[in-house]
């Protein structure tokens, strides 16, 4: 079920004003992709604080003033989301960097220069998804794997 800045998760109730609000959009966007709220929580909360960590001042104040995230709001769904919702996180190294990437996904979700904060930011992803994360040498060999599934 949707929600907006008078309706929320109890879990969110004590962040910051602008980290609900976009906890909410984002949240209300994995919503619409088919996620369970339950799922949806962690990962909205935890996408909106490095959002917030990251956002320049000249973002936070555009995104303060922009109309508050409505429950009728209308999101674009990614067909893809359902697949991509449980599959296991890979950390792969490609093109010079470190890809962390779901399987079934067509481009990786982020890229490090440092295979352990792309093993940090997996392990993040894997655990929010409830999946495996598949952690690959630079040759491509299965380095070490951690399984989330039944957490």
């Amino acid at each position: 079920m949707p929600w907006n800045m008078q309706d929320y998760p109890a879990s969110l109730k004590n962040l910051d004003p602008l980290i609900l609000k976009k906890a909410i959009d984002i949240g209300n966007a994995l919503l619409a992709d088919g996620y369970p709220d339950d799922r949806a929580i962690p990962i909205a909360t935890s996408q909106a604080k490095e959002w917030y960590d990251n956002a320049s001042a000249d973002e936070k104040e555009a995104f303060k003033k922009a109309k508050n995230p409505q429950k009728s709001d209308k999101h674009t769904v990614n067909k893809r989301a359902k697949k991509t919702m449980s599959s296991d996180v890979n950390v792969n190294y490609e093109d010079n960097q470190w890809e962390v990437q779901s399987e079934g996904a067509k481009r990786p979700s982020e890229t490090f220069e440092k295979k352990g904060d792309a093993v940090k930011r997996g392990k993040e992803i894997a655990k929010n998804k409830q999946s495996k994360l598949n952690v690959y040498k630079q040759n491509g060999d299965l380095q070490q794997d951690f399984d989330y599934k039944n957490n």
